[in-house]
């Protein structure tokens, strides 16, 4: 039997605006569309692991807001375990998101409840997080917490995937208890204080190499539309080629990415066969608009990678 991979993070209500450009500092400008979504890394990353059809359990805060009625409902819908989801006097997480023309996407987060998902909570599910396949983190929490899952995660060997995302200083033996760290490429330079590009798989790798060698058993670049990178410590050098596809909205690509890869690892996958699986989720996901809305299904990410050996065109925002 298959175990269950557990995420711990935030929830959020997303704000989504889109508008041709961001505006400069004092300007103002007219957006072209407002929409109301689930969000939050948490949450987005639980909901693409659960849509791929594997038990997810997420660990998490929500406010006493009105929007915490909704984002409960919306995890439990996309078939996420929320025994461990409690409620915080306050309000939830929110976050403020403009897409502009290109899809590309800037956003502002207000932690809220997620700042009470505290040391105490991982120690109240250690059994859940203990028998776990893969556990799943963000750095939406506090960071006494993500320390606090580092520790427990490694002392009873379960694998532990860090999404460094908002990125923070990260000490070495934190690192050296990960199993997979997934920073994109500004989360690497920043995190590895190294500025190397990524035009060319030799960069790639000379990156990937300089963070590896910071702690981490294990590293997976998410580099957009130039693929993914992986190097682990028992020496593969992998890049991963990104599928072409149009975006309609990067939100929640990397949580797409995240959640499949963290499911993929889950199923005895190898890890460059799930970063392969992993970078076709995402491909799908930014073929749709919004975070948790996006992410797809088993079914959908099947159908597109038959497409896309056959050449065919996968349409945006097609329910595959």
């Amino acid at each position: 039997m298959l175990k269950h991979v557990v995420v711990v993070g935030s929830t959020n209500l997303d704000f989504a605006i889109s508008a041709g450009r961001n505006p400069d500092p004092g300007e103002t400008v007219l957006g072209t569309g407002f929409e109301i979504f689930t969000g939050g890394k948490g949450a987005n990353q639980a909901i693409a692991a659960a849509r791929l059809g594997h038990r997810v359990c997420m660990i998490g805060k929500l406010g006493s807001d009105v929007f915490s009625a909704q984002l409960l409902k919306d995890l439990m819908t996309a078939g996420v375990d929320t025994d461990a989801v409690d409620p915080v006097a306050g309000h939830s997480g929110v976050a403020f998101i403009v897409t502009v023309e290109s899809g590309q996407n800037s956003i502002i987060v207000v932690p809220g409840a997620n700042s009470y998902l505290l040391p105490q909570d991982i120690e109240e599910n250690r059994t859940l997080i203990a028998s776990a396949g893969v556990v799943l983190t963000q750095m939406e929490i506090p960071p006494a917490t993500t320390e606090a899952l580092v520790e427990l995660t490694w002392s009873h060997g379960v694998p532990l995937i860090l999404d460094p995302t908002p990125a923070r200083y990260l000490q070495p033996q934190l690192l050296r208890k990960v199993a997979w760290i997934t920073p994109n490429e500004t989360e690497a330079q920043l995190l590895g204080g190294c500025e190397t590009p990524t035009e060319t798989e030799a960069e790639m790798r000379k990156l990937a190499e300089h963070f590896l060698g910071l702690g981490p058993r294990n590293v997976l670049l998410k580099l957009g539309e130039r693929g993914a990178y992986i190097a682990t410590q028992d020496g593969e050098r992998t890049a991963i080629p990104a599928y072409a596809v149009k975006p309609v909205d990067t939100t929640g690509a990397g949580d797409a990415f995240n959640g499949a890869f963290a499911v993929a690892l889950a199923r005895g996958v190898r890890p460059v066969d799930a970063a392969r699986f992993a970078s076709a989720a995402a491909a799908v996901s930014v073929t749709r608009r919004g975070a948790a809305p996006s992410m797809p299904t088993q079914a959908d990410v099947d159908y597109f990678c038959a497409a896309a050996q056959g050449g065919i065109a996968v349409p945006s925002e097609t329910v595959l």
